[in-house]
């Protein structure tokens, strides 16, 4: 039995597997962009460094909001709608209204509009460190 017609179907399984993984890895550069409100901040009382923000994330349908960290951890709320957590290293998270879900410091992540969906709003709260973006953008 000759090898070659494996060693082509593996090669051809690892491209289609590596492309399929770089198109998780990038939103299309048309996809609608999710609109982050700021409602509340403060510094955190009996915590130096720190401050406490709070905010929504909207989705629209389409819509991503890219891979991204944050100095601090982030716990979140879907108000409405339906959402994909993406978190690098473990399965999508598929979260829908009354949902919650928990970002720790430093963890790589995106926030997307669940497919056939109208998108979402979910509503976070970031303990982060005072003076800092509340979110670093990673690629």
């Amino acid at each position: 039995m000759s090898l070659r017609p494996v060693l082509i179907a593996a090669l051809l399984t690892a491209t289609a597997l590596s492309s399929n993984v770089a198109a998780q890895e990038a939103p299309a550069a048309n996809a609608p962009q999710a609109k982050r409100t700021i409602l509340d901040q403060h510094e955190q009382s009996g915590v130096p460094g720190t401050e406490i923000v709070l905010g929504t994330a909207e989705v629209p349908a389409g819509g991503v909001v890219g891979w991204h960290t944050h100095d601090g951890d982030e716990s979140g709320y879907v108000l409405k709608g339906n959402l994909v957590l993406k978190t690098r290293g473990k399965p999508d998270q598929v979260l829908k209204a009354g949902d919650h879900f928990f970002n720790p410091r430093g963890a790589v992540h995106s926030l997307a509009a669940a497919p056939g969906s109208d998108g979402g709003t979910a509503l976070s709260t970031w303990v982060i460190d005072k003076g800092k973006p509340l979110a670093e953008p990673v690629k």
